[in-house]
């Protein structure tokens, strides 16, 4: 089951999103005062929390932001990378819609965009360009 951390200050917003999720049985909601990045799962959050949060933001797919529809807040969500806009006086039902693709984006618990768990490692590249030559990868290159 997905986790969500909510970090909405609007506390009935917050009230009525947690309740509407929690009562879809979707997912394990956690409201929260300041969103932890580190966490795996989605992240709800309103623009205060935003600006709280260090630049730039690991895994912005995974965020739902809640705002105005204000020419400000939505520039500094796109240069933050963040994909889900809601803004404040949208029906519930679009940001739980939000939260479900975002949930859907992140995938499996521990995937990489979802912010838990192992990461990939990387290949070295040269400065040819070339991976180098590892045992056991067949003398690819």
């Amino acid at each position: 089951m997905p986790k969500i951390q909510l970090a909405v200050a609007d506390e009935a917003y917050a009230a009525a999103l947690r309740e509407r999720l929690e009562r879809s049985g979707m997912a394990e909601v956690y409201a929260v005062e300041a969103p932890d990045p580190s966490q795996e799962g989605v992240i709800v959050m309103d623009s205060a929390a935003l600006s709280r949060l260090k630049a730039p933001l690991e895994h912005p797919e995974r965020v739902v932001l809640i705002t105005r529809n204000d020419p400000g807040e939505l520039s500094r969500a796109w240069n933050a990378g963040i994909r889900s806009v809601v803004f404040c006086n949208d029906p519930l039902n679009t940001a739980v819609l939000a939260i479900m693709a975002a949930a859907l984006r992140c995938g499996k618990p521990g995937s990489e965009t979802c912010g838990g768990g192992a990461r990939p490692k990387r290949a070295t590249i040269e400065q040819n360009g070339r991976r180098p030559k590892a045992s056991g990868d067949g003398g690819l290159a």
